[in-house]
């Protein structure tokens, strides 16, 4: 049996937001990268802390794999032209972006500043929206290109995150809407809704040991598995929708979330008060 090629062998892929949280954990961003990486593409590691980005370029230079690192902010849309230059400059082309910026801020419509607000859709949304602008013109002129927005299912459900919910709800409806103006042009754009992963930055928010007691809880109440998903998880499901597997797969909002969506939360009562089976 032939070798199997690389799911991105050959490929160029933007992941915006590289880097990590400094602590325990694996980021979605650094995951999507090193991924992407491990299949094959050569990656631009774009994020607003060089160092973080640096931090990704080791690991996937560890192993073998080709990345480059752009330190920038993607609010400005100078500074995602630039991005898409600099992958340009580098590797020759864009292929692949992965928009995975993206802050939460706990608080309802009252309660929420308009600081807070205009912060939460400027980092979760409007970053998504520049840097498609940016890359989908060098996508568009050879026809070919994939798009895969990270959101989350705070986009579809309550949970006192009103800035962050309107945000991953208008990814979910940026996803679509650029799925439709822009597949005749070969670029296929789809998006994901983790469900509660255990990343760095989660465990920064909520302050506790990730092998106690947050831990557990997770695995036990929030998912149909009973286990926890994380970083990795979103990697993995990147970087399929990304390559050439997915070829017909566009306008997608698909949910990496242990089947938390599938159900509603008086359904959970009963997994809630069962054992969770054992992480493996």
């Amino acid at each position: 049996m032939a070798q199997r090629r690389g799911r991105v062998e050959g490929k160029v892929a933007i992941v915006t937001g590289a880097g990590s949280t400094p602590g325990p954990g694996m980021a979605t961003g650094r995951a999507c990268a090193i991924v992407l990486a491990r299949e094959g593409a050569q990656v631009l590691l774009a994020d607003i802390r060089r160092e973080r980005a640096e931090e990704t370029r080791e690991i996937i230079e560890g192993e073998g794999g080709t990345a480059a690192v752009f330190a920038g902010d993607m609010t400005s849309a100078a500074d995602c032209d630039a991005m898409v230059g600099a992958a340009l400059d580098a590797f020759g082309t864009v292929d692949i972006l992965i928009n995975n910026i993206g802050v939460a801020h706990a608080g309802n419509v009252v309660d929420t500043s308009e600081a807070v607000w205009d912060r939460i859709l400027g980092l979760s949304l409007k970053t998504m929206f520049l840097a498609s602008k940016s890359a989908v013109p060098v996508m568009a002129a050879k026809g070919a290109g994939a798009i895969v927005n990270i959101g989350s299912i705070t986009g579809s459900r309550g949970g006192n995150y009103v800035g962050y919910a309107a945000a991953k709800g208008g990814v979910n409806a940026l996803t679509v809407d650029m799925a439709f103006s822009h597949g005749r042009q070969g670029i296929r754009v789809n998006a994901l809704a983790p469900g509660h992963i255990t990343t760095p930055l989660l465990y920064s928010v909520n302050g506790v040991n990730p092998e106690t007691e947050y831990r557990q809880r997770l695995a036990a109440a929030s998912n149909l598995l009973g286990t926890n998903g994380d970083g990795w998880d979103v990697g993995w499901a990147a970087t399929f929708l990304a390559s050439d597997e997915a070829r017909w797969i566009t306008g997608v909002v698909l949910p990496v979330d242990g089947g938390v969506m599938a159900v509603t939360p008086l359904m959970m009562l009963g997994h809630m008060q069962a054992e969770p089976p054992p992480a493996g």
